[in-house]
């Protein structure tokens, strides 16, 4: 926590699981050295400061010994809050939603929730650690492409079949979700990796609708505090 009393959101931009994050949040923009307080508004209505960590400058800021102390894994997003830090997307949405619970991240009704849960984990487990920044690493910068090409297309395969029985306005019913927070974000990734989408017309078509809302544009890549100027709209 700062001395403000805010929670504190270790973030990167592009990262697309600190997207998800922050689509959750109320975030305050900052700047490397200096935190700020412009504050805009997002679905669980939380104001927090972010602290950019640049995952390339540096040989990647999250490879530190100050940030490896804040978090083992090296990995952003990490959240101070409530006099703890979390690791890992899912379990700080988890965390936010358990605390805070308006408005409603996870359906009431088991079953819907458990189709949440599955999406979610189809495409924070099963596609994007395949085509994050470590794995695009150890592929070869010529190879890069044609592997994230090849692992976004596998999932979203079955994302959008899975999507055709469970999606109404959204991807699962007409109220914003856990997945949806997965979902945008990686259909950025898929964009950025030039991934056609024509085959995948239910997850164009949420996205889109998604893309339409507040808490999703303010909490987009182009509007991060560390979003280099030449990204930023």
């Amino acid at each position: 926590m700062t001395e403000s009393g805010k929670p504190i959101l270790y973030s990167y931009f592009r990262s697309s699981c600190s997207w998800r994050v922050r689509i959750a949040s109320r975030g305050a923009r900052s700047c490397p050295l200096t935190l700020l307080s412009l504050t805009a508004l997002a679905l669980k209505s939380l104001d927090y400061e972010t602290v950019p960590i640049n995952l390339i400058k540096d040989g990647g800021q999250q490879f530190s010994e100050e940030f490896q102390a804040l978090n083992p894994m090296q990995q952003v997003p990490a959240l101070k809050i409530d006099g703890i830090t979390i690791g890992q997307s899912l379990a700080i949405i988890e965390y936010l939603e358990e605390t805070r619970p308006t408005p409603r991240l996870l359906p009431q009704d088991p079953k819907r929730r458990a189709q949440v849960r599955m999406i979610s984990d189809v495409i924070a487990s099963g596609i994007q650690p395949l085509q994050n920044l470590s794995v695009l690493k150890q592929v070869g910068q010529e190879n890069q492409l044609t592997w994230a090409q090849k692992v976004i297309h596998s999932g979203f395969n079955a994302l959008e079949q899975i999507l055709r029985s469970t999606a109404g306005k959204y991807c699962v019913g007409d109220e914003v979700s856990v997945a949806d927070l997965c979902l945008v974000p990686q259909v950025a990734n898929a964009e950025r990796f030039k991934v056609d989408l024509t085959p995948y017309p239910t997850i164009s078509r949420i996205n889109k609708t998604l893309l339409a809302l507040e808490a999703f544009q303010v909490s987009h890549p182009c509007r991060q505090p560390d979003t280099p100027p030449e990204l930023r709209a």
